[in-house]
């Protein structure tokens, strides 16, 4: 795609209708956009999260440093959910977390396992965590797709050519989609397109983890 779209993706980005206002980390982003409504501007600001497309309401009122206490508090939120989470322990060794349980496999799979220099739980270990890393890599290429189609859908939903532009995209046909989103008003083009890439390189990285 265009070299528009070879551009990192922020962590956030803000619409005032078709005009990206603001891109970068929630602190910054959501300053700016209360910059923009303290200076009296009326069109409707929208701050998307780009890893999932969603948007965010950050609260605005107040001064500055009440908008980024109060995303200080919200971070602080997330984290102590994210600390509560149960955890797993067991038997093992407890320096490197090992836990032993009972796998079930067909002699030809412990005779390949055994056959392994590294042994057969090293050599089973590194399957595991190969399977893992493939999961991870899929799961990351999903939800870059739906980020973009969400994106896409809430700020070109309305706009000409976007049932041909998204079928484009899912069938990952790059150059269609670049022409069907060409007449796009220039910020939306340039961040739709910046997010289908991420999509593509995702599933790209997959490709290569995969055997």
């Amino acid at each position: 795609m265009s070299q528009d779209s070879q551009e990192v993706r922020a962590g956030y980005t803000a619409f005032a209708g078709a005009r990206c206002i603001a891109s970068g980390g929630l602190e910054e982003v959501a300053l700016k956009v209360k910059a923009w409504v303290d200076g009296g501007e009326v069109a409707p600001v929208v701050i998307y999260e780009d890893a999932s497309g969603h948007p965010v309401h950050p609260d605005l009122r107040g001064t500055r440093e009440d908008v980024l206490r109060g995303l200080a508090e919200r971070r602080a939120r997330g984290a102590g959910e994210e600390a509560d989470e149960p955890r797993r322990s067991g038997p093992g060794r407890p320096k490197l977390g090992v836990v032993s349980r009972e796998v079930s496999l067909l002699p030809r799979h412990w005779e390949w396992l055994n056959a392994q220099p590294s042994g057969a739980s090293a050599a089973l270990r590194g399957l595991v965590e190969a399977a893992m890393r493939e999961a991870r890599g899929r799961e990351r290429a999903r939800r870059s797709e739906e980020a973009a189609d969400r994106f896409m859908l809430a700020v070109a939903g309305d706009l000409p050519g976007f049932e041909e532009a998204s079928r484009a995209f899912y069938a990952r046909d790059t150059s269609r989609f670049e022409r069907l989103t060409q007449s796009w008003p220039a910020d939306i083009r340039k961040h739709v397109r910046r997010l289908v890439d991420i999509v593509i390189r995702d599933e790209a990285e997959v490709t290569r983890a995969t055997p």
